[in-house]
């Protein structure tokens, strides 16, 4: 804070020629020009409590200083009593020499402490802290628990997501592989696409995070709790992302989000947008999460892709990211995160607002969206059989096969 700087500042520079009454008073008179908040910011900068503060204040608001020591005959000492060199209450700390370990034994008890701590499972607010504290004989406050947690170096914080999962070894050498490839297939002009599937949405008015302008005192009422509506259900939003295009598609699917409705998204995709911007492409590359609907150990996944490229008359490449890596899809930080942030605070009343909304997400850099619904069904636990696993025209890359592969259309097919 500036202004706690400011007064942290002028206290350094006067430290040590204040008696006890001459800082009560500064610090009165510091805290009344800051305004509101001052009393924390001057108690923060110098090192005293609150409380001594309030009693400058006060004795700032009753009767001026000069006329109380005139009409006092001490000459105002009691009215500004000055401590002795080392008098007022020791602290906790100096009374009580274990009450810092015990305290940081109960907040971080696996490392430092017990690890079968009753804290160990429950929330652990400053007033359990003081109750746990005092059962084992400390005599201790839930604000002094609050000013020795912060002498502990601790903080209130929330959790922060950074661990991506279990990392495998190949995990790098994937990445250059798809990289190497992506630069290969831009530079002879064909398309280059990240597919993947925007977590599942309810639809109705259901309050959604992030705010929104509206007039002051009106804001969107929604529902208390959030019951799927039997009529509108939910919505899988399935997009594909054109790297050099900086263009999207997202088909807004109402049943099961399956490899079938997966692939039928792509399909669509190229029909829209794909095939007008690549007339003469022969060959697509797809980058995909390895799990899902869209995972590489899908086998509807495998064998939709073969109907697709025999349709279309495409070579189809597939590349999965690794495991626990799929946060680094193209279409997760181009494209998915616009869409959350073009409708925050809005709901999604109706299947029609969630086309709109996402069809009209803009960025600065060009992105543009085209949306669809897709209310066809698709059945969910489709078995492959050994027989048409057997007939796909796929040829696996010798760097992790399972990730790569490719497949070439069949001639005989009927669909051709």
């Amino acid at each position: 804070m500036t202004d706690s700087g400011v007064v942290e500042g002028k206290y350094r520079a006067l430290a040590g020629r204040f008696d006890a009454a001459t800082l009560r008073l500064w610090a009165a008179v510091e805290a009344r020009a800051l305004g509101r908040g001052g009393v924390s910011a001057v108690a923060k900068a110098v090192g005293i409590s609150r409380t001594t503060i309030y009693a400058g204040l006060e004795e700032l608001q009753s009767t001026s200083i000069a006329a109380s020591e005139e009409s006092s005959p001490t000459g105002g000492v009691a009215a500004r009593r000055v401590r002795a060199q080392g008098g007022g209450r020791k602290r906790l700390t100096e009374k009580d020499a274990t009450l810092l370990g015990d305290l940081d034994a109960l907040v971080e008890p696996t490392s430092r402490g017990d690890p079968q701590s009753p804290l160990r499972w429950t929330c652990k607010s400053t007033p359990q802290l003081a109750m746990e504290l005092a059962e084992q004989g400390h005599r201790v406050s839930q604000r002094s628990v609050c000013n020795l947690l912060a002498k502990l170096d601790y903080s209130l914080q929330s959790a922060r997501k950074t661990r991506e999962g279990g990392l495998h070894p190949d995990r790098d050498a994937q990445f250059h592989h798809i990289a190497a490839m992506a630069a290969q297939y831009q530079t002879t002009g064909d398309p280059v696409i990240s597919v993947d599937t925007k977590k599942k949405e309810l639809v109705g008015d259901f309050k959604n995070g992030g705010q929104a302008w509206r007039p002051k005192g009106n804001p969107e009422s929604v529902r208390v709790y959030d019951f799927t509506d039997p009529k509108l259900g939910k919505v899988a939003p399935y997009g594909g992302y054109d790297v050099a295009a900086n263009q999207g598609w997202v088909s807004v699917g109402v049943d099961h989000d399956t490899a079938e409705f997966a692939v039928e998204s792509i399909r669509r995709w190229w029909r829209e947008m794909g095939n007008p911007l690549y007339p003469r492409a022969r060959r697509l590359l797809i980058t995909a999460a390895c799990r899902g609907s869209n995972g590489y150990r899908v086998r509807l996944w495998h064998i939709q892709l073969q109907k697709l490229a025999d349709d279309l008359n495409l070579t189809i490449q597939v590349s999965h990211f690794p495991p626990g890596t799929s946060k680094w899809n193209k279409i997760e930080h181009r494209m998915f995160c616009y869409i959350t942030n073009n409708r925050r605070g809005r709901p999604w009343v109706s299947r029609e607002v969630v086309v709109n909304l996402i069809g009209s997400t803009t960025t600065g850099s060009g992105l543009r969206i085209r949306s669809q619904l897709d209310e066809n069904p698709y059945e969910a636990g489709i078995k492959v059989s050994d027989d048409e696993w057997a007939k796909l025209a796929i040829e696996r890359d010798q760097f992790h096969g399972e990730w790569n592969y490719r497949f070439c259309p069949r001639v005989e097919s009927s669909d051709t």
